[in-house]
């Protein structure tokens, strides 16, 4: 069985044997633990400048240094994010990785569409769902027509894509932007018809929040993504809690706490992976991960860490 194959067996909530698939969203520390700049921080600015050649060696560069940290952290997907300029060239990047790992990963990309925490004009943006809510349901079916079409596009140019990652942050730690009833208007219809929409598409749909769900996760699950991401626990998350209530529905992915392994002890890491296996992998339909990324600044020591303990305790047995 491939990786992929285990990985969408933890997307179905179907037993596995062997280890929980393991993955993460972004890992950022590729120069600590590779030599190589990682994909996003690479410069695009001059593309169209770039000879078809020039091109070409970029995105195998790029492939490449995609491949060689999920094959070095025994990651199951990889989330695959530009920053190439047009489509035809990002979809050679998705199938490139996919000709260097012979088919091994899952391979997603950044499809969302619904409205997020906005990063500057919160008053402005606030102020719309009061003054002018038919413009802003209008705005949100607009974005989620956008993201679908640009999915869409990349399949046009033959990416091989196996699922999306919608990556719209909805939480605080405190709790969500929306008021409950405020989100079941704006945003979970809006949601639910995206994740539709991918799923005709033949794409599996994993939904990433930070932040404190819990006051939407009941609408977070009726909108029916494959697995949520990234239960966070200093969002108040509890993941051994969603999984007992939403764990026939819902695969779950995350839950390492990220806080802890910036600043925390190796005693208290430790104790928190243990927690986080043991807590996901029960009843299968769980994926290992942080509960972030693995972010600029992360010792990369601590992330060893978690991964050792995985390789260690984070195993089924080899019959069901």
């Amino acid at each position: 069985m491939t990786s992929k194959e285990k990985f969408i067996k933890a997307l179905k909530r179907e037993p596995i044997t062997g280890h929980v698939p393991h993955f993460e969203l972004v890992f950022f520390l590729t120069m600590e633990a590779l030599g190589k700049i990682h994909p996003l921080y690479r410069s695009f600015y001059q593309w169209g400048q770039m000879s078809k050649k020039e091109k070409a060696l970029q995105v195998e560069d790029a492939a490449a240094t995609y491949v060689a940290f999920a094959k070095k952290y025994n990651h199951s997907a990889i989330f695959i994010k530009g920053p190439l300029a047009d489509f035809e060239s990002y979809a050679e990047l998705i199938k490139k990785v996919r000709e260097m790992s012979e088919g091994e990963y899952f391979l997603l990309v950044h499809g969302d569409g619904t409205f997020a925490i906005p990063g500057s004009d919160m008053m402005e943006f606030s102020a719309g769902f009061f003054e002018k809510p038919a413009e802003m349901h209008a705005l949100a079916k607009q974005k989620i027509d956008s993201a679908c079409d640009s999915i869409q596009k990349l399949l046009d140019a033959g990416a091989p894509l196996d699922g999306i990652g919608m990556c719209s942050d909805y939480c605080f730690n405190n709790g969500p932007f929306w008021s409950p009833g405020m989100f079941s208007e704006f945003v979970a219809p809006y949601l639910t018809q995206q994740i539709e929409r991918y799923h005709e598409m033949g794409l599996y749909v994993i939904k990433h929040t930070d932040g404190n769900i819990m006051p939407i996760l009941d609408q977070l699950a009726a909108a029916k993504p494959d697995a949520l991401h990234s239960l966070d626990p200093q969002g108040q998350v509890d993941l051994r809690l969603v999984k007992e209530k939403y764990g026939k529905e819902l695969c779950l992915i995350g839950n390492v706490n990220c806080g802890l392994l910036q600043s925390g002890t190796d005693e208290e890491v430790t104790a928190d992976v243990l927690r986080a296996l043991r807590d996901g992998m029960p009843g299968y339909g769980y994926i290992f991960s942080t509960s972030n990324c693995v972010f600029p600044g992360l010792p990369l020591e601590r992330y060893e860490l978690m991964h050792s303990l995985w390789r260690k305790h984070g195993v089924y047995p080899e019959s069901i």
